[in-house]
């Protein structure tokens, strides 16, 4: 299903679910959420409808899309600008994700100013403090998220249901959207876990008048491990729930996330364990789609036979997803007018484009690098604002695989694969090559699937070596949201490779280890005294 976006701003006590992480301030600068007389409506008034526990789930599921519940010129659910809200564009939950996973790393540099993107620079550069406009906005979003998952589960608790006369078959599918709020709770704190370490944390069990208080990065990893652990009998199979909701694919994909990078998250090898959650998925009823590459990132790429890859999208619809985050930001940004009506959309926002290095090391030819036809532009970078300089790439669209628009010329139809089957190729064969485990015989008929997939020749199991799968994954993945997270894994992000304007000058250095992790954004530690900052901000 393509995400609506569902209308709940009307419920009084749910504008406590903004509150995360300043209890009953307002995590921006407006304290008291007004409202006019005739939306006073009390929860019990809107848990009358039994529809509205489902919308409520949408909501959420949205929250990942949008940036709030009006048009795409509307306000973020975080407040508005003139009251110290973030930007609404720039607040929106992927974009924030993507901009500190990629333009931090070779995938991507940017070639917007400071006039109306204050901050960005500091992202390419890799140069953030903890005043930085985007990673302000991200950090709100990771925790209005999982407030909003608090306040569902407790509006959904059993004492609850009895009390409305919930009707039996409701409270089953109510079981079952608990256990979806609660996978996408763990998500967004694996995010954190990943960018941040520590953080504050809460959950529905905690009272709302109490600011939440900073558990460290193991705290967290234990606990979202165990959150998923516990949800795992509660999800439908693999595909047997509605698309672009979770399943218990989506369980195993972020388990092996968090296993997979636990040396980095909590200093301890969990290969083996990664290596059974990668199993399950693979097989499972997922697979990698006998589709062209291109096909996976096409506005169509929920019917086309994208979605038998696609573990767990975020989705995005042209007419009900009207946001200048997602994939709109992603194909806007990526090109010039010219190319943008090849793409589908009316215009190009010049945007960004990929470091030389990132070519050199993935392969000038791989056939998935989707280079812009006829390119001249110099691949090196000596002026980060000129579009012009860096190779050009496309990769997400706003064409169907037959060819045809998407249903809006502005905002894109493309969902983004957020887990995909590919990706847990991939592992295996990481968790193979880097980690000794499972066969190397499989990574590599897993590798040579894929490469036959994109249209590149297969390889001999001698070319297995880590740089191998790092650059690897950088084919396949590239744009996806991962790089960042890749290069610290494989010990390539402080040192050891180097790309144009790391560290702030034009031929790149070596970044100090604190930058391994994000600020906790000043604005939100002035709010709430719990919250201490990471090493070296």
């Amino acid at each position: 299903m393509k995400t609506n976006t569902i209308k709940i701003s009307k419920i009084r006590n749910l504008a406590i679910a903004g509150f995360f992480l300043f209890t009953t301030s307002s995590c921006l600068n407006d304290l008291d959420v007004k409202v006019n007389d005739d939306e006073l409506y009390t929860s019990e008034q809107f848990y009358a409808n039994p529809a509205s526990y489902k919308q409520f789930l949408a909501k959420i599921y949205a929250g990942l899309a949008v940036t709030g519940q009006k048009s795409a010129n509307g306000e973020s659910d975080l407040g508005n600008e003139s009251d110290g809200g973030p930007n609404e564009g720039f607040s929106q939950y992927l974009r924030g994700y993507w901009q500190l996973q990629e333009l931090t790393t070779d995938e991507a540099i940017i070639a917007w100013g400071e006039s109306d993107n204050p901050t960005i620079r500091d992202l390419n550069f890799n140069t953030w403090n903890a005043d930085n406009v985007f990673n302000e906005a991200f950090f709100a979003r990771i925790f209005f998220q999982i407030s909003l998952v608090n306040e569902y589960l407790r509006e959904t608790t059993d004492e609850k249901l009895a009390s409305r006369g919930v009707a039996d078959d409701l409270k089953a599918q109510i079981k079952t959207y608990r256990a979806e709020v609660r996978f996408l709770r763990a998500l967004s704190y694996y995010h954190a876990i990943d960018i941040y370490g520590k953080m504050p944390f809460a959950t529905e069990n905690d009272p709302l008048q109490v600011k939440p208080v900073m558990q460290s990065r193991d705290f967290m990893f234990n606990y979202v491990i165990n959150e998923l652990n516990a949800i795992e009998g509660e999800l439908p199979a693999p595909r047997a729930n509605e698309y672009g909701r979770a399943d218990k694919a989506a369980v195993w994909m972020l388990k092996a996330k968090l296993y997979l990078n636990a040396k980095v998250y909590v200093g301890t090898d969990k290969s083996t364990e990664a290596l059974a959650e990668v199993e399950k998925v693979i097989g499972s009823s997922y697979k990698v789609a006998q589709i062209p590459y291109a096909n996976l990132f096409k506005a169509d790429n929920n019917t086309n036979g994208a979605q038998e890859e696609i573990i767990f999208p975020i989705a995005f619809d042209g007419i009900k997803t009207r946001t200048f985050g997602g994939t709109t930001y992603l194909i806007h940004a990526s090109c010039t007018n010219e190319v943008g009506v090849t793409l589908g959309i009316d215009f190009g926002w010049q945007g960004f484009r990929v470091r030389q290095e990132f070519m050199q090391s993935a392969g000038n030819t791989d056939p998935r690098l989707m280079k812009v036809p006829g390119n001249t532009d110099p691949a090196s970078i000596s002026d980060y604002s000129k579009f012009e300089q860096g190779t050009k790439l496309t990769k997400f669209s706003n064409k169907t695989s037959t060819g045809a628009n998407g249903s809006d010329a502005n905002f894109t139809d493309a969902d983004f694969p957020l887990f995909r089957a590919a990706d847990a190729y991939l592992m295996y064969a990481e968790l193979a090559v880097v980690n000794g485990k499972g066969s190397m015989a499989t990574a590599l008929n897993y590798i040579n699937a894929l490469r036959t997939r994109a249209s590149a020749p297969t390889v001999q199991q001698s070319a297995l070596t880590p740089d191998f799968i790092l650059n690897e994954r950088a084919r396949e993945l590239y744009w996806e949201g991962y790089r960042r997270q890749d290069l610290i894994r494989f010990g390539k992000y402080l040192s050891g490779y180097t790309w144009q304007w790391k560290g702030g000058s034009m031929n790149g250095g070596n970044l100090a280890d604190y930058r391994l992790l994000f600020p906790i954004p000043n604005k939100y530690r002035n709010l709430n005294p719990n919250l201490s900052q990471n090493p070296g901000y």
